[in-house]
């Protein structure tokens, strides 16, 4: 079955190849992709694959079943949403929608589902049980489409097994893919700050509570959650990446405002991480006058694989690809909403390579120069269809 799987993916190629460069051209943020998930729907329409679609807005999920339908589900995902990017590369296949751009790959995990959608319907008659396909909207906004179609019952009638997910990875070449069993990644919660104090003249300081002042004593405070209330042992990023507030060099602001992240793999850590953050910023606000509001929306647990359902899919990827290409892969403080499903059913979350000789397509993931060598699409819709075979017992 390898040999000719293998040459199945292999005449797919420019198809997937078409696929790829039409979604990489309309890309759409997350939970506005009303055209993608019409594109998905119009290529399982000519693949003949039952579906549902408009499923939270935008998503798609369809169902593809061999004998015995009810033996056994497994279930695949991509996503579909594209980040507020401004690409810059140039290419024929360039972004046309200004300021969105899939630099994080979603075209080519979509296009790859639809790939191994094509190869699984061609080897239905092979197999026992239903593969579900969930073409997932907005994994890139809290609160993640996956924890959406979880309440909307994505993971039910029939309930899957079993699910597998890739991602792009331009650390590995293309024609590779990487495994890591159990904890992987972080978990991500976003962290909303307004500081209010007391605004006026520059030179009067004396008549106002400078909120400028305090974010700077929030800041440098909450630091002290990663560096004496954590775990040495126990991973753990608090990062701020905004901070907005002022108007000229001699007027102090009513308000300042700060955004940051906090990511963890301990979700009993993470809970009691969030409290200090929540008091220390109250604290310090308190003792300069000012007055703290506090927002952070529940965000993505961390991403649990699973042993055994990831041991068995590397073994099978080492099968199909060659145990040379299969990599382990590293802990990474990134975060992703498939950890939603593992939370409800045993999944596994896998990288497949898309860098050419080392040297080119190694822009990371979320850069305006991202791109990837296609031969991964062949990789990524092969490797997944015949995961999703052996999983159901051929």
């Amino acid at each position: 079955m390898i040999e000719t799987l293998k040459a199945r993916a292999a005449a797919l190629r420019p198809e997937l190849v078409r696929m790829r460069r039409h979604l990489h051209q309309h890309p759409e943020l997350s939970f506005q992709e009303y055209e993608t998930a019409a594109f998905v729907a119009s290529e399982l329409d000519k693949l003949g694959i039952v579906y549902e679609k408009g499923i939270c807005g935008t998503g798609v999920v369809a169902l593809i079943t061999g004998r015995n339908p009810g033996r056994k589900c497994i279930a695949l995902r991509a996503d579909m949403d594209a980040l507020p990017i401004e690409e810059e590369n140039e290419t024929e296949y360039t972004s046309r929608n200004k300021g969105v751009m899939h630099a994080c790959g979603h075209d080519v995990h979509t296009s790859c589902l639809l790939g191994a959608a094509a190869l699984l319907q061609e080897y239905r008659d092979q197999f026992e049980g239903t593969v579900k396909l969930i073409f997932q909207p907005g994994e890139e906004k809290n609160p993640g489409g996956a924890s959406l179609l979880i309440k909307a019952g994505v993971l039910e009638n029939p309930a899957p097994s079993a699910i597998y997910g890739l991602h792009v990875y331009p650390q590995l070449p293309a024609g590779t893919t990487g495994f890591r069993s159990g904890q992987y990644m972080a978990s991500a919660d976003e962290i909303y700050i307004t500081i209010k104090g007391k605004g006026g003249h520059a030179a009067l300081p004396q008549q106002t509570v400078d909120p400028i002042a305090v974010a700077a004593m929030v800041i440098t405070g909450l630091q002290q959650v990663v560096s004496r209330k954590s775990n040495p042992l126990s991973p753990t990023v608090l990062t701020f990446g905004k901070i907005a507030g002022g108007h000229a060099t001699n007027v102090i602001p009513n308000t300042v405002e700060l955004e940051g992240t906090l990511r963890t793999f301990d979700e009993d850590w993470r809970r009691e991480a969030l409290a200090h953050v929540k008091q220390i910023t109250s604290q310090i606000c308190a003792a300069y006058g000012a007055e703290a509001i506090i927002d952070i929306p529940d965000g993505y647990p961390s991403l649990f694989n699973d042993p055994e359902t990831t041991q068995q899919a590397r073994s099978f990827a080492e099968d199909f690809l060659g145990a040379d290409r299969v990599k382990d892969l590293d802990l990474r403080m990134g975060a992703e909403d498939f950890a939603f499903y593992t939370l409800h059913t045993k999944g596994c979350f896998y990288r497949i390579g898309t860098s050419r000789n080392g040297g080119q397509y190694t822009q990371p993931v979320h850069n305006s120069r991202f791109d990837i060598d296609e031969e991964a699409l062949q990789t990524g819709a092969g490797l997944m269809s015949y995961i999703a075979l052996r999983a159901l017992g051929c």
